[in-house]
């Protein structure tokens, strides 16, 4: 941000001062050159008046030679022609004479005003001597372009100081803007990450920045507040919950066991199956904490490297999926790959995934794992041949006893779900090719240079 409003200011600042400072310069260096030539007109006119003296009066050119001498002192050149054009008197340099001398003679002779040019170091000016109709002599004047051009140079460098003077200060103050500005803004993202990635002690800084972002930083602090105070609250009570739940079922089951023990016939059977509902009530209670645990989840992302969990966890479900008469396995190796998910959530994810599928499985069957990429992210599958989910069923598999034809708490897809959305992926239901479910989760691959997550 901060380049580029320094990059926007520039850019406006440069069009405002070329558009002011280019013309006033082209104006001031016109005004110079009209100026540089009235004063060589003028001087011109002041030689052509001590001509015609002499050349229409037929007074001595004493005053003509004067004021020759006094041109050529002054660092002009000039000559005086008669009538018909003929070189009357001169200054010792000639550069007043020449075919463009003689043109300018010509043509004022006639009665013209020509337009003088303007050879290679010199300017020339030619006047009348006498009337402009009937002259009685002519007079060109040739003047360095030094002067001019030096006075046009020093114009043209003022005003190029001045732009760069008024570019600079404005490259200063934008840097200062774009920093006044984009600071505060970039402490307000980095803790809006870190609020995200789980640190909810994550606050901005709201004292630095334009009002409209120190009072977003403010709501933004109310609210990551709110949110901690919220998520701790969550966790108190699912603490809570635990802990008075668990002890009296745990003390129930006990009692159940002891009497169980010592019964005998019908009352045996009935307390069998009190125990069993007792394990069932149990296993529910954990699943609800479970996915209570993963909807307040806040990971801070770590990497983690799919192939190493994968072949961990078929070799820990290995026995337990043998027991079912099930083969469990992973797809062969694709490249090793590392995404970013919380501390352990991607074994709590495979671990819901496969208990899921040994459950639906029948003797016989196959459980098969894998991982690979698609367009940016990893992608990790659980697939197996068990009798699969219609599409009513799939709708709704993510919500908590969502399946009602599950034949577990029908919780393991709901914390799956839970979890890998809290990371930032997306996970699916798919039938498998002959018959079967098959999980599919793409989640965000960790970054190659190992920056852009924990930098907070």
């Amino acid at each position: 941000m901060t380049r580029r409003i320094t990059w926007t200011l520039l850019v406006l600042t440069s069009v405002l001062l070329v558009l002011a400072v280019v013309p006033l310069a082209v104006s001031l260096t016109a005004r110079e050159h009209v100026a540089y030539r009235d004063s060589q007109r003028a001087a011109t006119r002041v030689i052509a008046a001590a001509a015609e003296e002499h050349l229409s009066d037929k007074k001595p050119p004493t005053v003509m030679r004067q004021e020759l001498d006094a041109a050529a002192r002054a660092g002009d050149c000039a000559a005086v022609y008669d009538a018909a054009g003929r070189l009357v008197a001169s200054t010792p340099c000639t550069a007043a004479q020449g075919e463009e001398a003689e043109e300018l003679v010509e043509a004022v002779l006639a009665g013209h005003e020509p337009e003088p040019p303007e050879l290679e170091g010199s300017l020339l000016a030619a006047e009348p001597a006498g009337e402009v109709r009937r002259p009685t002599g002519a007079v060109v004047l040739a003047r360095s372009a030094g002067p001019l051009d030096a006075r046009t140079m020093a114009i043209w460098g003022w005003s190029a100081t001045v732009g760069v003077a008024g570019l600079a200060a404005s490259a200063l103050l934008s840097v200062r803007l774009a920093r006044w500005v984009s600071r505060p803004l970039s402490t307000l993202d980095a803790s809006a990450r870190r609020l995200g990635e789980g640190a909810l002690d994550a606050r901005a800084e709201v004292g630095a920045g334009p009002p409209e972002v120190r009072r977003l930083a403010a709501t933004f602090n109310t609210m990551a507040a709110r949110t901690e105070a919220l998520v701790h609250g969550h966790r108190a009570v699912i603490a809570d919950v635990s802990h008075q739940l668990r002890t009296p079922l745990t003390a129930l089951r006990l009692r159940v066991d002891v009497l169980a023990a010592e019964a005998e016939g019908d009352t045996a059977a009935e307390l069998g199956a009190a125990q069993e509902e007792i394990a069932r009530l149990s296993r529910l209670v954990d699943g609800l904490l479970a996915v209570a645990r993963a909807e307040q989840a806040t990971p801070r992302p770590t990497a983690v490297r799919v192939d190493e969990v994968i072949a961990e966890r078929v070799a820990a479900w290995s026995p337990v999926a043998e027991e079912h008469g099930v083969r469990l396995a992973a797809a062969s190796e694709g490249p090793a790959l590392s995404i970013a998910l919380g501390a352990g959530h991607l074994e709590q994810i495979l671990d819901n995934l496969i208990a899921n599928a040994v459950e639906a499985s029948d003797a016989g069957g196959s459980i098969t794992l894998g991982h690979g990429t698609v367009r940016g992210m990893a992608r990790v599958f659980v697939r197996d041949d068990g009798p699969g989910m219609n599409d009513e069923a799939k709708a709704v598999a993510s919500r908590r006893f969502g399946n009602p034809e599950a034949r577990g708490t029908g919780l393991g897809l709901a914390i799956v779900h839970r979890l890998v959305t809290v990371n930032g992926g997306t996970a699916r239901l798919e039938d498998t090719p002959g018959g079967g479910l098959t999980v599919v989760l793409d989640l965000p691959l960790w970054p190659e240079d190992g920056h852009g997550w924990n930098e907070a």
